[in-house]
């Protein structure tokens, strides 16, 4: 079972539509997701990750990054090569243009990126904002006649 049908669940649920696109994303329910480019997703660090996309034949002028609501597009537009010196008899690397969305978890945020011997390295990191770290709740001891409010006259 390669499929399947979250139909009954979107009936009986407000608010977690984006979850199951996701499922559905993951599931590969989707058709004509394409291969190309292929890529490596790695942890870097606790909250550091990195996507390498080998994109061979591609100059940094060709391709764009764009993040945008919690989603990463890589985005590849080969110019065509006019007044090129001779004729290619076979073609086998891959210079057709591509477009990887990848859905980012909140609060992560692209630091950088860098093209390098044809891979494209994209470096994410996990911030989380200084509200929702855990804190550490400090217990207070049982003996309530130990500490006494003082109360100054007025």
């Amino acid at each position: 079972m390669r499929s399947f049908d979250l139909t009954p669940l979107y009936r009986s649920t407000v608010g977690f539509d984006r979850l199951f696109s996701l499922l559905d994303q993951a599931t590969g329910v989707e058709a004509g997701v394409p291969g190309y480019p292929p890529y490596n997703i790695e942890r870097t660090g606790e909250n550091a990750y990195r996507i390498t996309m080998a994109v061979a034949g591609f100059g940094e002028s060709e391709l764009s990054i764009e993040s945008r609501e919690n989603a990463l597009t890589v985005k590849g537009e080969k110019v065509a090569e006019e007044g090129k010196n001779g004729e290619v008899l076979y073609r086998g690397i891959a210079g057709r243009s591509f477009e990887r969305r990848f859905q980012l978890a909140d609060h992560v945020e692209v630091k950088g990126a860098s093209l390098e011997n044809g891979l494209l390295h994209v470096d994410l990191v996990r911030e989380i904002p200084e509200a929702m770290k855990p804190r550490k709740i400090a217990i207070a001891n049982g003996n309530v006649g130990s500490k006494q409010i003082e109360a100054k006259a007025a």
